[in-house]
């Protein structure tokens, strides 16, 4: 899977080529490219944004800037994501079918935002990640990044994703490992049974309780 990202600010991407996502990459299973929108400013101070029209505080992204960043990596079946607070909130079935994409195209935004004219030139999907305004794009386009990748074939193992939490609209049941007793507490006596039907069955009533308790709007 490839991931293009359009920034003014590569460098917040370093962590990417660490843990998980790192290693994908290495063994090409996905491939993340980091544009800087600032190479395309015809500007010799490379200015990549202006005042806004009808005024107002801050600054706003240009639009042919930003559009001639798109078409050095534009390809007909891309998908073009701009990461806004004013997007659907990202949420795991979300993830899944994004996973499914061949090529994803990531805008993130800065300042006061991009010219809308441009944004309805290439856009074909706004996305946020909570309720809440940040700086910029760029840390939501590395939770998108995180997420869709981890459903990528190859990337984790099938069964990383089929237990984990929302994939079945409950969160995710308490895990545990060695020592079998810690500051009092021991682990739970039928996940040393080696009962995998009993296992099996506490897990998902567990799961259950933990969403009851945690989450309850998923159960409506």
């Amino acid at each position: 899977m490839k991931f293009d990202v359009l920034t003014l600010f590569p460098e917040m991407f370093q962590s990417l080529k660490e843990s998980i996502i790192g290693k994908a990459r290495e063994k090409g299973l996905i491939e993340i490219h980091l544009i800087n929108i600032r190479d395309f400013s015809k500007d010799k101070h490379k200015k990549v944004d202006d005042t806004p029209y009808g005024g107002g505080a801050g600054m706003v992204m240009k639009p042919d800037v930003v559009y001639d960043a798109y078409a050095s990596v534009k390809e007909e079946n891309a998908k073009v994501i701009y990461l806004s607070p004013q997007g659907k909130v990202l949420n795991q079935q979300k993830v899944k079918e994004l996973s499914k994409e061949n090529h994803l195209i990531l805008l993130c935004g800065h300042y006061e935002g991009i010219d809308q004219r441009v944004l309805e030139e290439i856009v074909d999907e706004e996305i946020s990640i909570g309720d809440y305004v940040l700086t910029g794009g760029e840390l939501p386009a590395m939770v998108l990044i995180d997420s869709v990748s981890r459903y990528v074939e190859g990337v984790l193992s099938e069964d990383s994703t089929k237990e984990e939490s929302f994939s079945s609209n409950l969160l995710e049941y308490p895990q545990y490992t060695r020592p079998e007793e810690f500051r009092g507490k021991k682990v739970p006596e039928v996940l040393l049974s080696g009962h995998h039907e009993n296992i099996k069955k506490w897990r998902e009533q567990k799961s259950l309780e933990v969403t009851k308790i945690k989450r309850p709007d998923l159960l409506k």
